[in-house]
């Protein structure tokens, strides 16, 4: 590899990791809502397969676990909210993680009812058994852009007016102990 091309690699990575414009901020939010969808699977798969767990149970395990790790990614990789209290962070993160859980729901819903109706779908080689997996699919991107990164980037890693709220309901739900630190 010449000098020129090593340069402008190591140029771009470093802007990768650094910049905070839209463009690699959304570049970060996608590695780190891959890792976390591994996890989320990983864990699902290992809580069913190897202890024996419900469907259900397992999928819920594996969905916390995956946004456990995607919060932490996003806290320290993806966003650098270290000047945010970790516990509005949580309570910021929480409200958005159940929007997205309604509008993925809700959404899947609502266009799987409009598609299932639309049988020239067969016509082009889709199989009615994929229309779950087609409006599944879509919400998913749709969520994930316009409601996840975008409330994620201006509300649950960035200071607002809502985090002295939301340490104060950490704070309520856990109380800490004399000496602890308290943010």
């Amino acid at each position: 590899m010449s000098n020129h091309v090593k340069e402008s690699a190591d140029k771009l990575g470093g802007k990768l990791l650094r910049s905070n414009s839209f463009i690699y901020t959304f570049l970060r939010s996608a590695v780190s809502s891959q890792t976390s969808g591994w996890v989320d699977i990983g864990v699902g798969v290992a809580c069913f397969s190897w202890l024996d767990l419900a469907p259900w149970l397992s999928t819920a395990i594996g969905a916390i676990a995956g946004g456990v790790v995607n919060c932490i990614l996003n806290y320290r990789f993806t966003f650098r909210a270290q000047d945010v209290p970790w516990k509005a962070v949580v309570v910021k993160y929480i409200m958005v993680w159940a929007g997205s859980l309604i509008l993925n729901s809700g959404g899947t819903q609502l266009v799987y009812m409009l598609i299932d109706g639309w049988h020239w779908l067969e016509t082009i080689g889709f199989k009615p058994d994929g229309y779950y997996a087609a409006a599944r699919l879509f919400v998913s991107l749709m969520v994930s852009w316009f409601w996840n990164f975008l409330l994620q980037r201006y509300f649950v890693y960035r200071k607002t007016g809502f985090d002295p709220k939301a340490v104060r309901f950490v704070n309520w739900l856990i109380p800490h102990k004399a000496g602890e630190i308290e943010d």
